[in-house]
């Protein structure tokens, strides 16, 4: 019962814009069953913006793996978006820390990563910068051989393109 709280939880903050002007909201139902990657970043962290890249891949390679990034210190509308695009972020941003949900504390070291497992568990606390391969195995995903049926099928953001 606390895990689908925690899950409901943080999927309830899910306050998001993909890349562009896609500014479609995530569902709790959209995320049933599926790891939950949040991410503690900030515009002034350089090791959060060179992990930024990473969760971007792995938000897109996996179809059960959602990234959501918390700004750190707390921007919100315009100025996230701003922040966003300038990072190249294209995951979805949560509009509030989760940490008092998931009964944590706010993290103190940037970057942190929250894992969820697709009970709305949280199984896996990563700090400092993450790599592709780290968010793989974190999320329990084949990282080596990502079939095309499990590949999400979006654009590629600022960050990524050509």
């Amino acid at each position: 019962m606390r895990c689908a709280l925690i899950l409901a939880t943080v999927l309830s903050l899910l306050g998001c814009t993909k890349s562009g002007s896609d500014t479609s909201l995530l569902s709790l139902e959209s995320l049933h069953g599926q790891w939950v990657v949040v991410n503690y970043w900030a515009q002034w962290c350089a090791p959060c913006i060179k992990e930024i890249p990473e969760l971007n891949s792995l938000d897109q390679e996996y179809a059960q793996v959602t990234v959501v990034g918390v700004n750190y210190d707390g921007k919100e509308g315009q100025e996230l978006e701003l922040q966003r695009q300038k990072l190249g972020v294209t995951f979805a941003s949560l509009a509030s820390d989760p940490a008092a949900q998931l009964g944590i504390s706010r993290p103190v070291v940037l970057p942190t990563t929250l894992i969820l497992d697709p009970k709305g568990q949280l199984v896996a606390t990563l700090i400092g910068p993450q790599t592709f391969a780290s968010l793989a195995q974190a999320t329990q995903q084949d990282w080596n051989e990502a079939s095309q049926q499990n590949k999400k099928s979006r654009p590629k953001g600022p960050a990524e393109a050509g």
